[in-house]
């Protein structure tokens, strides 16, 4: 995007960040029309057979008036294993003051942007940016330590382990005048903080949510967000997904999560199995009037589908490739009855991915979604050497690739032309002298390499497609 563009947008969300209290509705949520309820009934927490069974959780609430705010999905209840509770929508703004008992000291701290994770430039990389909440100006060096931890616990499952290069991660201080966040321990606790969250959203325990006005001002500080995480300066298990797009910012959404709860840290792993990998919901509520049998239209996720394996292999459909394959949850790929919160009508590729059950790894299908959605936002080859010059004999052409992380020791494939011809004498490196070229004449020829990461993870040709770059120069003696 245009730099000035984007400092224009910057400007306009920090003026409605500091404006959001006086334009935002009052708090009022009601469960999407036709949504999952927030909190399932006892018999609608269907337990994976290879788990233990969650305790019951609350009963639904009854729906509200038709909500305007972002629709979030509520995380599972602590003592269970279901990764969700379907999506209610909440109020916009959240329970933020306005700042103004702030101290002169905590102002000039305020909004500071520190980058803790440097993978590269933010033109060919995936942006994380954290924000927390409820961290006073004195435990701002706790905040970063909670990010580099959380950031640690994210990237100890597939496939941000192989793939952690491909991420920047930047912190963006908060200051809040109060520590903790509002909701903790009992609703009667309220606390000042910068970005209002608080437990008890829509009358949900366990539901953290966010004033976005606020949380954008921030994260409009920070280079070019693609993903947010908010972090409270809380223990209590909990958290929220905000999986969509940001008009303004761009970012694909925002996951909440209490810096103290690691259980918390894996309900953020799975909201980015929404907002990255554009995954479906694999869990459902059988005892739930509505959700008896879905009769919809084949669903647009890569995750969900309403053909069992034979009808899928012959179509050659959704994850067809992945059919009898082991997965890394456990079982094999194939078509499990249940999903996208209906007992039946709809499949999930394996019983008990991450995108049904906390603490699982995300199934062939959700890593093959996941590394899609990386590659969305992140170039696996950056030209070190301006592109924009023209090359002579005292010139080297250099990049950078970035080195993957996977316990097979796999690396990207690098390769070399110059005028369409490939120079394999130069695979797999990241420099080129132009002396090296042997050229033989006066005329201007074409240099390019090419990235591509051949992952076997990666099957869909779609998919494929996107996971190469290449950058070229115009070279002469």
């Amino acid at each position: 995007m245009d730099r000035a563009v984007r400092t224009a947008l910057r400007a306009a969300v920090a003026a409605a960040g500091a404006t959001a209290l006086l334009l935002a509705a009052g708090p009022a949520g009601a469960t999407a029309a036709p949504a999952p309820p927030s909190s399932p009934s006892p018999a609608a927490q269907a337990a994976p057979p290879s788990s233990p069974a969650p305790a019951a959780p609350a009963s639904p609430a009854a729906p509200a008036a038709a909500g305007t705010g972002p629709r979030v999905e509520v995380p599972g209840p602590e003592d269970g294993t279901v990764a969700g509770s379907g999506h209610v929508r909440v109020s916009a703004a959240g329970r933020a003051k306005d700042g103004a008992r702030l101290s002169g000291a905590d102002r000039a701290a305020d909004g500071r942007v520190t980058k803790i994770v440097d993978g590269g430039p933010t033109a060919d990389r995936l942006d994380i940016v954290v924000v927390g909440d409820g961290y006073t100006a004195a435990e701002l060096d706790r905040f970063h330590a909670d990010a580099r931890a959380k950031w640690a616990e994210i990237t100890a499952v597939e496939p941000y382990t192989t793939y952690r290069s491909l991420f920047n991660v930047w912190t963006v201080d908060a200051v809040s005048h109060d520590s903790g966040v509002t909701g903790d321990p009992t609703p009667a606790t309220v606390r000042d903080t910068a970005l209002g969250s608080y437990f008890w959203c829509e009358d949900i325990e366990r539901l953290l949510c966010i004033d976005q006005p606020k949380v954008d001002a921030y994260v409009a500080q920070a280079p070019d967000a693609d993903l947010v995480l908010v972090l409270a300066n809380s223990a209590k298990y909990g958290g929220a997904g905000y999986n969509e797009r940001s008009t303004t910012l761009g970012y694909e959404g925002i996951s909440t999560a209490s810096a103290g709860n690691a259980k918390s840290g894996q309900v953020a792993i799975h909201e980015t199995g929404h907002s990255l990998g554009k995954l479906a919901d694999e869990y459902f509520y059988p005892g739930t009037p509505g959700y008896e049998k879905y009769e919809g239209p084949e669903p647009a996720d890569s995750n969900s589908s309403t053909l069992p394996a034979d009808r899928m292999a012959a179509e050659r459909a959704k994850w067809h490739r992945w059919l009898g394959e082991p997965s890394p949850d456990g079982g094999t790929v194939g078509t499990y009855e249940g999903g996208g919160y209906y007992v039946t009508g709809l499949y999930r590729p394996t019983d008990n991915s991450l995108m049904r059950v906390l603490g699982k790894p995300f199934n062939l299908p959700g890593t093959e979604g996941m590394i899609g959605g990386f590659y969305r936002h992140a170039r696996p080859v950056t030209a070190v050497t301006p592109t924009t010059r023209t090359l002579r004999l005292p010139h080297t052409a250099k990049v950078s690739v970035p080195r993957l992380a996977g316990a097979d020791g796999r690396q990207l494939d690098v390769r070399w032309h110059l005028d369409g011809r490939e120079l394999k004498r130069f695979a797999g490196r990241t420099e080129v002298a132009v002396v090296e070229l042997w050229l033989l004449d006066l005329r201007s020829h074409r240099l390019s390499v090419t990235v591509e990461d051949r992952t076997p993870a990666v099957r869909d040709p779609k998919t494929a497609d996107t996971l190469r770059a290449t950058v070229g120069w115009t070279v002469r003696l």
